[in-house]
């Protein structure tokens, strides 16, 4: 196994339990002193929501608390509406507004009380605000439990899940209408959280990850939240499993690729990252939280339409992606008989408005059609350095990562002319989240 794998992945697999999140390693303290309360007591929250920076906030009576670690502070210190001047006291629920068809509201934070409405950017109020629940949210019940939202995709329109008892009520943001549905199944959400596209319901101390449209809960929960939302002394995966990230002078990838969406994934042992998503931090899962039919790691990854291509050995795992991704059926096929090709496989990538796939095996480039049935190789190119261990291509250009270090060529023809490698540049703590 690769040191980058050895110092991050590795490590990060022992401390990641059925997609819940890891922290860096933090200085062992508690989250309060006797002035402030301490959330690594076993607190119930009352709302959790970030902001348009991607800082989460996690609330409690008077006090909130700014990430996954860290004290109590004051939360009119941060939003200074909060206070007894508007009578507010605490908030029942919070979310983060998306909506990119609506620039006005999109990255908005928004806090409900009783029956107000409150809608915050950068920490100020909004102008007209507060407001009742019903001016801006027609048929949303007052004194909520929990909100959380839910983009298209995930969810089947831009909405918002406003959970009362067991009852949630999905708030579509286009139309303004409500559909409620009844999940007896989980606990009453005394705050609800989105994160990296998954959806947790906290109650007590505890969390219990759920599915946005059916409310299914899969794996072991409840689980508790000091495990794995802050950093608490004698909490976490393991008692002691949090991760330090390597340097970037360690890094090696097995494989990376930004699909349509924009989202862009990087593989290196059994573990996967999401680099676009940095605003919420860099966090590592195992490969199977997302394509469970894949273990151990992956030799090369592509991204196609809206599919997903894994080549692990002589196999081709094809998925649709969507919110979550899901095997085609009559996956796995073999290299030979989905793209062509036979041995093993270095590196592979599709370049923006592209229907071929350009193969790395050694120090060849085949260019795969995409479109021909059956796939074929319609051209050899040469490549002018060896052991590639992915690739990437987007807008500014193709990067072939080697190491902890990646070369750039502007353009397909411009690699395969290349006769010297350019100077290879290093990778950078704002590309991978390590450490310079």
């Amino acid at each position: 196994m690769e040191l980058f794998t050895k110092t991050l992945f590795l490590c990060l697999a022992l401390a990641l339990t059925n997609g819940a999140p890891a922290h860096p390693q933090h200085p062992a303290v508690s989250d309060g002193d006797a002035a402030l309360p301490n959330r690594c007591e076993g607190i119930e929250f009352d709302a959790i929501a970030p902001d348009e920076k991607g800082n989460t906030f996690f609330f409690k009576g008077a006090h909130l608390w700014k990430g996954f670690h860290g004290p109590a502070h004051l939360s009119n210190e941060t939003f200074k509406e909060l206070d007894d001047l508007h009578h507010i006291g605490h908030v029942n629920a919070a979310f983060r507004m998306h909506s990119v068809d609506n620039p006005d509201d999109h990255d908005h934070i928004y806090f409900f009380q009783d029956d107000k409405v409150f809608s915050y950017y950068n920490q100020s109020l909004e102008d007209g605000y507060p407001k009742k629940i019903q001016d801006d949210f027609p048929g949303v019940p007052t004194h909520l439990d929990a909100a959380v939202e839910c983009p298209k995709g995930e969810c089947m329109a831009d909405s918002v899940l406003f959970f009362k008892g067991h009852d949630v009520h999905v708030y579509d943001i286009t139309t303004k209408t409500v559909k409620t549905k009844t999940w007896s199944h989980l606990p009453t959400c005394t705050s609800a959280f989105r994160w990296l596209e998954h959806y947790y319901c906290f109650h007590g101390h505890n969390f219990t990850r759920f599915h946005p449209v059916s409310g299914e809960v899969s794996g072991a929960y409840p689980k508790d939240a000091r495990s794995y939302f802050m950093n608490c002394p004698g909490f976490g995966h393991g008692r002691g499993g949090r991760y330090q990230i390597p340097k970037c002078s360690e890094v090696k990838l097995d494989a990376i690729t930004t699909n349509d969406a924009g989202k862009t994934y990087i593989f290196a042992g059994p573990i996967y990252m999401r680099l676009d998503s940095h605003r919420d931090g860099f966090h590592a899962f195992p490969i199977t939280r997302a394509w469970k039919e894949v273990t151990g790691g992956v030799d090369a990854v592509f991204s196609y339409t809206d599919k997903i291509y894994l080549i692990k050995g002589d196999q081709v795992y094809l998925y649709k992606g969507a919110a979550h991704y899901t095997l085609i059926e009559g996956y796995s096929k073999s290299l030979k008989e989905e793209l062509g090709v036979e041995g093993h496989v270095d590196a592979a990538f599709v370049c923006p408005g592209e229907h071929t796939v350009n193969i790395i095996q050694g120090q060849s480039i085949h260019v795969v059609d995409l479109t021909a049935t059956p796939r074929v190789i319609v051209q050899n190119l040469p490549l002018p350095l060896g052991n590639i261990d992915a690739a990437l291509c987007g807008v500014q250009g193709i990067n072939l990562f080697k190491g902890s270090q990646y070369y750039n060529y502007s353009s397909l023809t411009v690699l395969a002319a290349s006769r010297v490698a350019p100077l290879p540049q290093s990778i950078t703590s704002s590309m991978m989240g390590c450490q310079d």
